[in-house]
């Protein structure tokens, strides 16, 4: 089989992000992926409405996800998503969010294409790039991708987070669970046929074949693919993202050190682009329709509400501030990674696995 061949899954997990949908939604429909499983929960823009509507017209399964959460809005999506029939019948998935896009490299830019570059590969973890604020204060209706264009250095040796990943993985088995970050719940009998390749095409060694959860630092990861992350976006939709909260219950707040551990804008990277004539045509004929546009303005229109609303209480006011006095984080000298990472490696951060709220491992 091809890799054009395969049903390709991608699941998303969405509060209060309507007016993304459709950008998102074009660039990886373009990037080869042919089936989006997308939970909604508590949302207040008309996400879930939009969800709907796209829905009816075929391009994606909406199933909302409303509480109680107790471990957690994204471990109940995980859960259903485990037992839905769309993931039984996909050949590979990614988890992802809707910060987060695939960025290939190679043939034809598609999922396809990666997949005949690697043919014997099971997983392919995709490290982030992250993409940094750049400076940018308002909320703009046009793409990430054409916004934010600077990001972390393609080799950087701190934070150990610039070098998480999401797993592509194929459907066969092998995991009994999704995760966040990879699969999960790995039938050790077949681990001997995993085949692990990170996104610069390298063998992974087997310890991430069970767990793990980012990728080498201090390397290139970036060769065949990458996850751009825009984690940030503009000053005026990260408050928004602070006022959503986390989707994970035992990840901390947003707050000012997310900021300064993502806001990085080392290096031009335009890469992305290059998907954008084939996504564009795409997004334009989902805007034309009448309700689904409809949808999408009204979306757009509440995010400059609910951030002129939040402007008026002292405590937002005073983030939206400290933005504004925060500069563009500065890339760690060798020596000052170097001594970060001696002393993280002594408590042992390599074998970083991804648990369950509950703290149960895989």
């Amino acid at each position: 089989m091809s890799g054009s061949e395969y049903s390709i899954l991608a699941v998303l997990t969405v509060r209060n992000e309507a007016a993304f949908l459709i950008d998102w939604l074009a660039h990886h429909r373009k990037s080869g992926f042919t089936d989006f499983l997308v939970f909604s929960n508590d949302c207040e823009d008309g996400t879930d409405a939009m969800l709907d509507r796209l829905q009816a017209m075929g391009w994606l399964t909406h199933v909302e996800n409303e509480g109680p959460h107790p471990k957690g809005v994204q471990w109940s999506a995980l859960k259903a998503a485990d037992a839905h029939p769309l993931k039984a019948r996909a050949d590979w998935v990614l988890f992802l969010d809707i910060d987060e896009y695939v960025n290939i490299h190679v043939g034809d830019r598609t999922v396809g294409s990666l997949l005949a570059e690697l043919p014997d590969a099971t997983a392919i973890p995709m490290t982030w790039r992250l993409f940094g604020n750049d400076g940018i204060r308002a909320y703009d209706d046009r793409p990430v991708t054409e916004q934010f264009m600077r990001a972390a250095p393609v080799v950087m040796g701190w934070p150990w987070r610039a070098a998480m990943f999401k797993t592509l993985f194929l459907n066969d088995g092998s995991y009994g669970k999704l995760g966040v970050h990879r699969p999960r719940q790995p039938d050790r009998a077949r681990m001997g046929a995993q085949r692990w390749y990170d996104g610069s095409g390298r063998p992974m060694p087997p310890d991430y074949h069970t767990g793990r959860i980012f990728s080498h630092y201090g390397r290139d990861n970036y060769r065949l693919v990458q996850l751009n992350h825009y984690a940030l976006g503009a000053m005026e939709s990260y408050v928004l993202k602070c006022d959503r909260g986390r989707a994970n219950r035992e990840a901390s707040a947003f707050d000012l050190s997310y900021w300064v551990e993502r806001n990085f804008s080392a290096e031009e990277d335009r890469s992305i682009a290059a998907m954008a004539p084939r996504s564009d045509p795409l997004r334009s004929e989902l805007r034309a329709d009448p309700e689904l546009g409809r949808l999408h303005e009204a979306a757009v229109a509440w995010r400059h509400a609910r951030f002129n609303a939040l402007m008026r209480e002292e405590a937002w006011r005073s983030l939206y501030g400290r933005l504004l006095m925060t500069s563009p984080s500065r890339v760690l000298t060798e020596d000052e990674h170097r001594f970060l990472t001696s002393h993280a490696t002594a408590t042992r951060p390599g074998n970083a696995r991804e648990t369950e709220p509950d703290g149960r491992d895989y």
